[in-house]
């Protein structure tokens, strides 16, 4: 038995060390001889490995990289200083801007009509999916379906993004905004600029996201639901209806719990802006022993209130809340009518 170990052990050592060498999560691993000529990839200084399969017709740019058992399909294209990590693909029409990366096992775009457009310097992560077809049962193969993603993303690993599911629609996420792993962004959403999803962080379809919003793990959003900007939605919350501007929701059924006030502080929104937050959110949400007004009521009060209708930031929060009371929006959050002083 012991005699068997050691044979065993150098062997399993020369192993791990080639797994390393050729499989390394540094640059895609080239050997001298390996690397072909400008004129082979068809644009300067481009390196691909033998390994890798692209397809002729397929446009890479300047200082392209790609490695071992990569995949590049026909409609392709890769922009300037783009890294393609050892298993990495790209298929279908698909545009990447400059200084993309893909790492290893990252699948991004689809063999299915419509086009898949990410902006440059995004970092798609280990397994992640990104510009495949919808999940939803009343998307019909063969139309076209589109997603656009901005500049200077992380999309981190194991996570999925779908393409839209009809012609006239488009799954959209803006720039510079950190989606960690596991999270899902389903077809039709709208993602803006800024915002921050934590891990497993699950979004349905058509669901709007503002700017600079932030979740908390484990959280799930209903369809067609619309998260405001400066928003904070605490782990684990089930949203299932609207959270307004500068809100803080949590829970099963996710319910406010007030403003997102250190979000707030940490955007360098300034002193007065932010009492008078406070100030407008307890008028309409915990109004004064007496005062029997509905909410609608209740925000026409604030907009005539001579101090706080003139603050730019309540006028926004006001607008939020009434826009959530619209025909083809869900409410907002539930929230409890507090009596007492204001």
């Amino acid at each position: 038995m012991n005699s068997l170990s050691r044979i065993r052990r150098p062997f399993t050592i020369a192993v791990q060390r080639l797994n390393l060498r050729s499989f390394s999560s540094s640059l895609p691993y080239f050997k001298e001889e390996d690397k072909l000529n400008p004129t082979e990839t068809g644009s300067n200084c481009s390196l691909v490995h033998p390994s890798a399969v692209v397809h002729p017709e397929a446009i890479l740019g300047q200082g392209v990289s790609v490695g071992p058992f990569c995949t590049v399909g026909a409609s392709a294209k890769l922009g300037n200083a783009c890294q393609l990590y050892p298993g990495s693909h790209i298929s279908g029409n698909t545009e990447l801007g400059d200084n993309c990366i893909l790492m290893m096992g990252a699948v991004v775009g689809d063999d299915i009509p419509g086009r898949t457009i990410i902006g440059s310097n995004n970092i798609v992560g280990h397994h992640a999916v990104v510009g495949i077809k919808c999940q939803d049962m009343k998307y019909k193969p063969g139309n076209e379906c589109f997603l656009e993603i901005g500049d200077n993303n992380e999309i981190r690993e194991y996570t999925s993004v779908h393409r839209s599911s009809h012609p006239n629609e488009t799954t959209i996420i803006g720039d510079n905004n950190l989606i960690m792993g596991s999270c899902h962004i389903a077809h039709d959403c709208k993602i803006g600029h800024n915002n921050i999803f934590a891990n497993n962080t699950l979004l349905a379809g058509h669901v709007t996201v503002e700017d600079y919003t932030h979740t908390a793990g484990a959280t799930v959003i209903h369809q067609f639901c619309h998260i405001g900007s400066f928003s904070f939605i605490g782990g684990g919350s089930v949203v299932s209806q609207d959270v307004p501007k500068y809100t803080m929701v949590c829970g099963e059924r996710a319910g406010l719990r007030g403003l997102n006030l250190e979000g707030l502080r940490r955007r360098g929104f300034s002193i007065v802006e932010i009492k008078s937050l406070r100030a407008a959110y307890r008028k309409i949400f915990m109004p004064s022993e007496g005062n029997l007004l509905g909410i609608e009521d209740r925000l026409t009060e604030l907009e005539k209130d001579e101090e706080l209708g003139r603050i730019p930031v309540v006028c926004l929060m006001v607008k939020s809340i009434r826009d959530s009371f619209a025909e083809d929006r869900r409410g907002i959050c539930k929230f409890r009518s507090w009596t007492g002083s204001s």
